[in-house]
């Protein structure tokens, strides 16, 4: 009888332990993933408002309300300084942990991890990636009357006198209009610091000093040349894209059709804590997952005239250590690496 009673308290034990360790979601987690969210979800963009993250964050914020997809409240908070590199480093030490804190990026957490001025000694490594959402290209732009017809005749022309032409972008030396600018000089064996570069504050001033007459060519995101082009102000040389766009850009040639080996993808995605719970990091890659697919999700993106390129975490972890070879390459080219 006493055997029979123990044995019985046994199975009662194992029982008893099964179900707490499935109301825990196992080791690892803070919260079971039944629970989590159990409260407001902030995401974060690294600037001000009105830009690219920005635009992001609040595009993915509404959707995800707006569709239930997740019941809890969602906002945006906006922290800009040093090109997303001053509100990084605050996450990557102070939230490492908050399961409720994601943060919005895009290249910039590569550059400014590796180049040599004005860098961030933390770079995607110090995140959870979570899914890219976004993506867009490089393009050389010149005015519609300029002598230069493809982008061969453009590199040919700085190839024999670098300081005969002028390049422009939004962004300052050794970020990512810079290197769009230098990427074709690198591979069409042209030392690119001999590029001549100017930044401007913002695409939109690259773009003025273009068209008055300022810099012979710019680099630029793809998205914001079409209205240009529409309107017969400019000459799109190519485009950064492994295929040909649509839209506006459908007859403008890859840098790769136009004779230059070589490729760049300006995505935006959304990252989590470096050490974010399992739980969580599993209901983000189910949600977003879930928000790509939906026909929401799809129409916002062609209200902002973005293209859609989803990689779930594991996916963009990878795509994010061939493209930060990439960036390093090309900086260390210019002299800027760390």
């Amino acid at each position: 009888m006493k055997m029979k009673k123990w044995k019985n308290w046994l199975v009662v034990g194992v029982i008893l332990s099964s179900l707490t360790a499935c109301s825990t979601g196992g080791s690892g987690s803070n919260a079971g993933e039944s629970d989590y969210p159990k409260k407001p979800v902030t995401v974060v963009a690294p600037s001000g408002a009105g830009g690219g993250w920005d635009l992001t964050a609040r595009s993915l914020t509404k959707i995800l309300g707006e569709t239930k997809t997740v019941k809890q409240t969602m906002t945006v908070e906006n922290k800009p300084g040093g090109g997303g590199a001053v509100y990084l480093a605050e996450f990557a030490t102070q939230h490492k942990k908050d399961d409720y804190k994601l943060y919005v990026n895009s290249p910039p957490i590569l550059i400014n991890n590796l180049k040599k001025e004005g860098n961030s000694p933390y770079g995607f490594q110090d995140t959870t990636p979570l899914a890219q959402l976004t993506k867009d290209f490089g393009a050389i732009v010149v005015k519609e009357d300029s002598k230069y017809n493809n982008l061969k005749e453009l590199m040919e022309a700085v190839k024999k006198d670098p300081k005969s032409v002028t390049a422009a972008g939004g962004s300052a030396p050794g970020s990512m209009d810079h290197l769009v600018a230098v990427l074709p000089a690198y591979k069409s064996d042209i030392d690119p610091k001999t590029v001549k570069y100017v930044s401007y504050d913002g695409g939109g001033e690259a773009i003025a000093a273009l068209l008055g007459g300022n810099a012979d060519y710019i680099a630029t995101d793809a998205s914001a040349v079409g209205e240009y082009l529409k309107a017969g102000k400019v000459k799109v040389l190519g485009i950064s894209s492994t295929e040909r766009l649509k839209g506006d850009l459908a007859d403008v040639p890859t840098f790769k059709e136009a004779g230059i080996d070589a490729d760049f993808t300006i995505w935006r995605g959304i990252f989590g804590p470096k050490e974010m719970s399992d739980s969580a990091v599993a209901y983000w890659d189910k949600t977003l997952k879930k928000l790509n697919e939906s026909k929401e999700w799809q129409d916002e993106l062609e209200r902002n005239g973005w293209e859609a390129e989803f990689k779930d975490g594991k996916e963009f972890e990878t795509f994010l250590k061939d493209q930060e070879k990439q960036v390093e390459d090309l900086l260390k080219s210019l002299e800027m690496n760390k």
